[in-house]
Parts: structure tokens; sequence; C-alpha cells
């Protein structure tokens, strides 16, 4: 039963059905072809799949980022964060990796970042002189820490998925994206001086006091959403609506969100949030499909035949991982692979916090390397590049992540440090 879904969704994939059309299609093959459910059993477990209250915090999220990008938020967490670096050579780059991880504190979505930051920072970096597809690729890998900082959709449906505490995995995501932020720092910095890329250096450093009192709204929107949440104000769900709250309010108070702009963000959020929902759905029908086939006890009790050691257990799972991250989308991989890794990894001794981060950590990789990446073809579309001119750049940055995904999997500290 397995093969047949897994090579069914992947040819569907391949030839060019999108992803959860292609697992839903699975899914009908499954109970039609292997099982004696009824086929109503379809459309209840799409339901089912998203009748979780948590879930209601990713449309808000999207929509948080989306009023961010509109309301002049992310363009004066740029101009702070560059006045703070203005005086280090590559400090424009450095503006591009915690101008992410400031903007990702809100939006939780790495396509979001890397839209609405990269529509100011890309262009800034090569009129500083850096080639576009370096630009590009840069800002594609700096909002994948989007993913990995709190709040995070995919922390979200994992922390369902997996049934661990949402508020934990958040607290955990912490560490890793601090970690990322900083190597990613310390490479472009090296890696701009070996290549010998000669910055143009802006003339005067803007001014400091303007650009904070320009960005202090915005800088305590992440310490109200993430302090209401640890405090026990309210829940990451409710957080995601005093987000789009206080978006909003800030980009009356800044004056540059019009109506028409306004309904745009609706248009665009709504979008966004109906294909992370149906993709969802879908998953969630496959992932009760597989349940109902016995199929996550199997594999777990071959996981546990095979791989003797917890070292063992990860390597295999973070090489599976980041394969499977290439090809699926990150939502529907740990909707379909939370609940069968999740317990296998408890009954290695592994914290499931712990291997929720790696798990994450893993399937966002997948938005930075081809043929899936979201980020690549988000950033190609603002930069109005081909993918082609960010390969020889994203390489080694693809291998800086890599390297901070390895501290992740066997130093768990950096993830649980926080959480205990």
């Amino acid at each position: 039963m397995l093969p047949v879904m897994i090579s069914t969704m992947t040819l569907f994939m391949l030839i060019g059905i999108p992803v959860a059309i292609a697992i839903g299609l699975a899914s009908l093959i499954g109970i039609s072809g292997f099982t004696s459910l009824p086929m109503v059993l379809f459309p209840q477990q799409a339901f089912v799949a998203l009748d979780k209250f948590p879930l209601a915090a990713i449309p808000f999220f999207i929509l948080a980022g989306n009023l961010m990008a509109a309301g002049g938020i992310s363009r004066r967490l740029v101009e702070l964060v560059e006045c703070c670096v203005h005086s280090i050579r590559g400090g424009i780059l450095l503006t591009c990796v915690f101008t992410a991880l400031i903007f990702g504190a809100v939006s939780g979505s790495s396509v979001a970042t890397t839209l609405a930051i990269g529509a100011v920072l890309i262009p800034a970096m090569v009129k500083r002189g850096y080639p576009i597809g370096f630009a590009a690729a840069l800002q594609a890998t700096s909002a994948e820490l989007s993913v990995l900082i709190p709040p995070s959709i995919p922390m979200i449906i994992y922390g369902l998925s997996a049934n661990v505490s949402v508020g934990d995995l958040f607290l955990a995501g912490i560490g890793p994206g601090i970690l990322v932020a900083v190597a990613l720092s310390v490479f472009v910095l090296i890696y701009t001086r070996y290549k010998g890329f000669v910055e143009v250096r802006a003339e005067k450093r803007p001014p400091f006091f303007p650009a904070l009192k320009g960005a202090s709204l915005a800088l305590l929107m992440p310490i109200i959403v993430l302090g209401g949440i640890y405090g026990g104000v309210f829940t990451p769900t409710e957080a995601s609506v005093i987000a789009v709250g206080y978006s909003l309010a800030v980009s009356l108070i800044y004056r540059e969100l019009s109506m028409s702009q306004f309904g745009e963000v609706i248009r665009k959020s709504a979008i966004s949030s109906a294909i992370v929902m149906f993709i969802i759905s879908m998953a969630g029908v496959f992932s009760f499909v597989l349940t109902r086939a016995g199929v996550p006890a199997a594999i777990g009790a071959w996981i546990v035949e095979t791989f003797t050691s917890p070292i063992s257990f990860l390597i295999a799972v973070n090489i599976f991982l980041f394969i499977m991250g290439m090809f699926v989308e990150t939502s529907a991989s740990i909707v379909v692979l939370g609940p069968i890794l999740a317990p296998v990894a408890v009954h290695y001794g592994i914290d499931p916090i712990h291997f929720g981060m790696v798990m994450i950590f893993n399937l966002a990789m997948g938005m930075i390397t081809p043929p899936l990446g979201v980020n690549l073809f988000a950033a190609c579309a603002v930069a109005n590049i081909g993918i082609e001119k960010m390969i020889p750049y994203l390489v080694p940055l693809v291998g800086v992540i890599i390297f901070c995904l390895g501290l992740v999997t066997f130093i768990p500290s950096i993830s649980l440090f926080l959480v205990r």
C-alpha cells in the first residue's frame, strides 16, 4: 500500500500536479484500492485535519506579515538595523540577516519574509556592489529564519501533529534561530572578502535616533507577541490575532496603508492561507489512511530494528528529511511524517521538542533547495532573475545551514536550554 501511494504521489508531482492535489489523489487511491472504508471518509477526514483551534493562528500570522510589508513596518526595521551596522564593511549583508530574524519573529512565514524584506534589501545590496545572484541567494536563505524563530507556522503544525506543546516549541526555536543568524553573518563577512567583492559604501551614516524612533512601534511587536505567549497572557493562537491588530494599528499610524492596499493584503493573505490549509487537509487524509493501515507502526518497528542507537537514527532521519524537503512542501511533510517519526524518536530517548526542531530545521531547508525551493522562486521574482544565477552563491550558504543543523541535532541543549 505505502509504495503504491508514495510512487503515485511522486508521479503526480513530477508531471506538474500541485502537491496538495497529488497527496489527495494518492489518498483516494489508498482508500479505494487497499481498504474497505467508505469514500465519505475522504471529505470527513479532510475536515477533521483542519478542525483544530491552533490552526487558526496560521492565517492570522500570514495576514500580520503582509500588513507589516504593506504598512511600512518592514522598511523601518531595515533602516534601523542598517544604522546599527553601517560602520561594518558588509553591513548591508548583516542588515539582510538580522532584519529577516526580526521580521520572522512576527510573520512566521519564510515566503512572506522573502517578499517583504527582499523588495527593500535585494536592490540595496545590488546598489552597494554585490552580485544580484548573491543578494537574492542571501535573502532567500536568511528568510529561513522565519521558520526557526518563533512564532513559526511549521512549529504550530508539528505541535498539533506530534501532540507536543506549541509554546515549548516556540521557546526551543530561539536558540537555533540565533545560531543560524550568527553563523550566516560570520560566513558572509568572510566569504565576501574571500571573493573580493568591492562594496560601494554609503557616504553618510543614516541618523540613528530618527531611525529608532521610526521603528520603535515595529520593535514592540515581537516583544508583545512573544512576551504575551511566554508570560501566559495569551495562547499562540490568540497571539496571532494580537499581531494582526497591532500590525494594522501601526500601519495606520505610519499612514502608509491605503484602502486599496488593504484590500490587496486581504486577498494575498486569503490565497496564501487557503493554499496552506488545503495542503494540511489533504496531508491529514493521507496520514489517516496510512495510520488505519498500520503503516506508522510497521515503519516504527523497522526503524527500531534497523538503527540500534539514537545517533544512527538521527543521521538517517536527517538524510531522509533533507531529501523529502527538496520535493514535498514543509507543512505536508510534517503532517504526514510527524506522527510516524516522533514516537520512534521518543523510543530512542530523544526529547520530542528537540526532535521537532530537527525535523522542522531539515524540512525548512527544502525552501532553499531546488526543485521545490519556494524561497528561491520568491527571491527570483523580487530580483527578476533566473534561479541559475543564484545557484553558485547558494551552495555555500546551504552548507552553513547544514553545519548549523548538525549542531542542533547532536547538541540538544541548543534547543532545550530555554525549555528546561
